[in-house]
């Protein structure tokens, strides 16, 4: 729970703070993955937050998807890369913010090439509406 001393981060809105995670995120990807996402979304909800990453597979993992091993091999290696940067997205997401990620929950539709990313918060995202 929260304190009711709690003030909101930096005095912006939720939708700069959302704005502002989109773009470390996508940053995030073309620094560390080689390849940023065509466009990013960001939901800040109570204690999490939701990011879309739309457009993120290679012209290679889109041709690996195609059969049901393809599909494993591109979502286990996805998996794999973003678990590597997991100290990078909570320093993100920190800085940002100031609070911690409590867990991070991930996918990625081989169909549509969009990848979701979940991260659970230690404590409420406090933001001017």
């Amino acid at each position: 729970m929260t304190k009711k001393t709690e003030k909101p981060i930096k005095n912006i809105s939720k939708g700069q703070l959302e704005d502002q995670i989109s773009k470390k995120f996508m940053q995030f990807e073309r620094e560390f993955l080689g390849r940023g996402p065509e466009n990013v979304k960001t939901d800040i909800i109570r204690n999490m937050i939701l990011v879309r990453l739309e457009g993120v597979l290679t012209r290679a993992e889109i041709e690996l998807a195609s059969d049901l091993d393809g599909i494993i091999m591109v979502k286990s290696m996805r998996a794999k890369l973003l678990e590597k940067g997991r100290d990078h997205l909570k320093q993100i997401i920190f800085e940002a913010t100031g609070c911690d990620i409590v867990s991070l929950h991930t996918d990625i539709s081989t169909k549509s090439g969009d990848r979701v990313i979940l991260a659970i918060l230690d404590k409420l995202c406090l933001v001017d509406s």
